[in-house]
C-alpha cells in the first residue's frame, strides 16, 4: 500500500497493519437498497406483453370439459399457443421450442419436439400443446381452480423470476453507492467521470490510452481531474467463497497491468472479508490503494482526486 496522511489524520492510524485492521474492523453490513427488491415496473411491462392472450385463456378456469374447451379456444386464436410456454418456463429467452426427454426409463432416451412458435397450428399440433398442459401441471391448476385469474398468476411468476436478478442488482447497488461519493467530488470540482467505460470509450472521451488485462474489461468507473485519470472497480461480498480469493487476486493483477500510469482504486466492502481477510490483505499489500465505504465515508476521494 501507498501510506497516506490521511490514514493518519483521518482514521487514527500510523502503520500498514493499523490501516488494514481499519479496513477490516469497519465492513458494513449489507448493501442492500430498495432497487434490490422485486422490480416491478420490469414485472408489469413483461406481463402487459401477453395479457390479452392470457385473459383469453381465463375462458378455459372453470369449465368441466377442459380438454374440449382448450381445443375449441386454439382453434378459434391459434396465436395464443404462444404464450403457454410462459406459463410454466421462463428462461429470459421467451423460449418456444423444446426438445422433451418424454422417456428414460426403458434404458432408451426417447424425445418428442414441442413447437409454440408456428404461426398455422394443426389438429396434431393442438393435440401435442394440450399434452403439454397436463403434464406440465397447467391443466390442474387452472381445472382445480387454484388461480382465479392467469394475469395475477403471471405477475406472480414474473416477480418471482426477478428475484434472479437480485444478484446483479446487488453488484450495481455497490456501484450505485459509490456514485454518489464520486459525483459529489466531481461536481464540486469540475471534474468528469464515466461509468461502465471500456478503453475505447476512456480513449474517446478523455483522450488516455488506457491498457485492459482482458479484452471486455469495462471499468466501473474512471475519473478525469483534468491533470490525470483515476480508475475505479467497486465489488461487494455479503458472503466468503473462493470467488473472492479470485477477486483479490485478479486486482493485484489489473494493478500490474497499469503499471502505475494511472491511479488505481479499489473499492470493495461487505462482512465476506471477515472469513478471506488472508488474500485481501495480500492486494492490500501489493496495490497503492484499497478502499472500503467507511473510508469513503471519512472522504478518501476528496482528499485523493484533489
Amino acid at each position: 500500500m501507498k501510506y497516506l496522511t490521511f490514514y493518519k489524520t483521518a482514521l487514527n492510524c500510523n502503520t500498514e497493519d493499523q490501516v488494514f485492521d481499519f479496513l477490516i474492523s469497519n465492513l458494513k453490513p449489507s448493501n442492500t437498497i430498495w432497487s434490490y427488491f422485486v422490480n416491478w415496473e420490469k414485472v408489469f411491462a413483461n406481463t402487459k406483453q401477453i395479457e390479452i392472450a392470457l385473459n383469453n385463456l381465463n375462458y378455459l378456469i372453470g369449465k368441466d370439459d377442459f380438454d374440449k374447451e382448450f381445443k375449441f379456444l386454439l382453434k378459434e386464436n391459434p396465436s395464443i399457443a404462444k404464450v403457454i410456454p410462459a406459463l410454466v418456463v421462463r428462461d429470459r429467452n421467451n423460449t418456444k421450442k423444446f426438445k422433451i426427454l418424454v422417456d428414460y426409463q426403458s434404458k432408451k432416451l426417447v424425445y418428442e419436439d414441442y413447437d409454440f412458435s408456428k404461426k398455422d397450428i394443426s389438429d396434431d399440433d393442438i393435440e401435442k400443446y394440450l399434452h403439454f398442459v397436463k403434464e406440465t401441471g397447467l391443466k390442474a391448476l387452472i381445472t382445480d381452480k387454484k388461480i382465479k385469474n392467469l394475469v395475477d398468476y403471471m405477475i406472480g411468476v414474473e416477480a418471482g423470476l426477478d428475484s434472479n436478478g437480485r444478484k446483479n442488482r446487488g453488484g450495481h447497488a455497490m456501484e450505485n453507492i459509490v456514485e454518489v461519493f464520486i459525483k459529489d467530488v466531481c461536481e464540486n470540482n469540475d471534474f468528469k467521470y464515466l461509468k461502465e467505460a471500456n478503453a475505447e470509450k476512456i480513449k474517446n472521451e478523455f483522450g488516455y490510452d488506457v491498457p485492459v488485462d482482458k479484452s471486455s474489461r469495462r471499468y466501473d468507473f474512471v475519473i478525469d481531474n483534468g491533470k490525470e485519470l483515476f480508475i475505479i472497480e467497486t465489488n461487494f461480498y455479503g458472503g466468503g467463497g473462493s470467488k473472492l480469493k479470485s477477486t483479490a487476486g485478479e486486482y493485484r493483477n489489473l494493478f500490474d497491468v497499469l503499471d502505475g500510469k494511472y491511479k488505481f482504486f479499489w473499492i470493495t466492502d461487505g462482512m465476506g472479508w471477515k472469513t478471506t481477510a488472508k488474500p485481501l490483505r495480500e492486494t492490500f499489500d501489493h496495490n497503492d490503494y484499497l478502499f472500503n465505504l467507511a473510508m469513503l465515508e471519512k472522504g478518501i476521494l476528496e482528499f485523493l482526486l484533489r
